[in-house]
């Protein structure tokens, strides 16, 4: 038996006995754990798997033991990841610290800086959001225009970011400044650390189109910032920010495998509403070659995912892949949300009313919702001309005649 079977093994008994049944369920969006200073737990299930997954280090899995991660390489984390998936575990605890700023902080953070906030991320002590995008400055990011001005032994932020997910419920945001107007717009950038309880932070809640609120809009108005919350360079976040949104990407597109399911599967939704025929298939023939279809691209994502796993592991890794497996991934989640939405016709309609199923009430808000999952992380359109330039070599498009203007 090699190494990583052995693993294996110990691994499932491990989840056995420590995942409560109640956490191998479907993670409806209310009994999601997130962290921070006021964390609470929906349930005393929830709190007892997230705190053994904490003290073990598998909140996060591959960070270094040393900061009381996992410190698992890359095979044995896909073991995790594949035995939690076999047994139905939920995870006990999500959050951008863990997805994005910690593989970053891994990467760009000193040490000073890995050794603070590296263990506050493992233990769930922090809840973290994303200061990046900004009224004007969305696609276009590199046009940010927050304004970071350094002084002795600190820096003042004046600006907003908009769109900021959870924002409102944070701890802290990493964020994107303007510390320079001087040469290209991507060289004034800096990549800074903010706790939102400083003075002057201020995050409003923007009401959507689904009836819920987790985006927001943050007020920065003179907040001093240690200087020593700056990671990387000054002027040089530029480089920080395209590192996290490997992780940003990566997250994005597991949307599109991992979490895209709902409470039911289609073939399920489609059996409670048109039953089974003679020969015991779904008794609407178009639903059923629509739901393999999309059944069959779901099985090709998971394929190339693991594809692009192997040769990561083989040092042949393709820097291209996860930008596509962010747009087929968060692609994949709103052909879903359709596709229920075509099954459940009038069904799906339902907003509040008790004569609706809960998967009823949910399907309607999360198409609206899922909606913003191809322009969050890099919008589709920018996604599909970097494939197309990085990846595929094409040129680009001739610039219009004076006439077609």
């Amino acid at each position: 038996m090699t190494d990583l079977e052995q693993f294996r093994r110990a691994t499932r008994a491990w989840l056995l006995e420590n995942c409560p049944p109640s956490q191998r369920t479907t993670v409806a969006k209310q009994d999601v754990v997130w962290p921070g200073r006021n964390q609470t737990f929906p349930s005393e299930d929830a709190r007892l798997w997230f705190e053994r997954m904490r003290d073990k280090g598998w909140t996060c899995p591959t960070f270094p033991a040393e900061y009381g991660g996992g410190g698992l390489d890359e095979a044995q984390e896909k073991v995790l990841r594949e035995e939690m998936q076999d047994l139905g575990c939920r995870p006990p605890v999500i959050d951008q610290g863990i997805s994005m700023l910690g593989p970053a902080l891994l990467e760009f953070g000193n040490e000073a800086q890995k050794a603070y906030h590296i263990p506050k991320i493992v233990r769930g002590e922090l809840r973290w959001c994303q200061g990046y995008s900004e009224p004007g400055a969305g696609s276009d990011l590199a046009s940010l225009q927050t304004k970071c001005e350094p002084f002795d032994d600190h820096f003042l932020v004046n600006g907003s970011k908009i769109w900021t997910s959870y924002g409102v419920e944070s701890d802290w945001i990493f964020c994107l400044v303007r510390t320079s107007n001087e040469g290209a717009k991507q060289a004034g950038i800096s990549f800074l650390l903010i706790d939102m309880e400083s003075p002057g932070v201020k995050a409003e809640s923007i009401d959507l189109i689904s009836g819920e609120s987790e985006f927001a809009q943050v007020f920065f108005d003179n907040v001093k910032v240690p200087k020593e919350n700056l990671v990387g360079e000054i002027n040089q976040g530029w480089a920080v920010a395209k590192g996290l949104l490997k992780h940003e990407r990566k997250m994005m597109a597991e949307l599109g495998t991992g979490f895209a399911g709902g409470d039911l599967s289609l073939a399920k939704i489609a059996e409670q509403q048109f039953g089974r025929d003679a020969a015991g298939q779904i008794d609407q023939p178009e639903i059923r070659l629509a739901i393999a279809d999309y059944e069959m691209n779901m099985r090709a994502i998971a394929l190339t995912g693991q594809r692009s796993h192997e040769e990561a592991q083989a040092g042949q890794m393709d820097r291209n892949v996860p930008l596509i497996m962010k747009y087929v991934g968060t692609t994949a989640v709103q052909t879903r949300d359709e596709l229920a939405m075509d099954i459940q016709g009038y069904r799906s309609a339902g907003w509040h009313d008790e004569n609706f199923s809960v998967s009823e009430l949910r399907t309607a808000r999360d198409l609206l919702f899922n909606k913003a999952l191809t322009i969050a992380g890099g919008t589709n359109e920018i996604q599909l001309n970097i494939i197309a330039k990085r990846a595929l070599g094409l040129p680009d498009a001739p610039a219009p005649d004076k006439e077609e203007r």
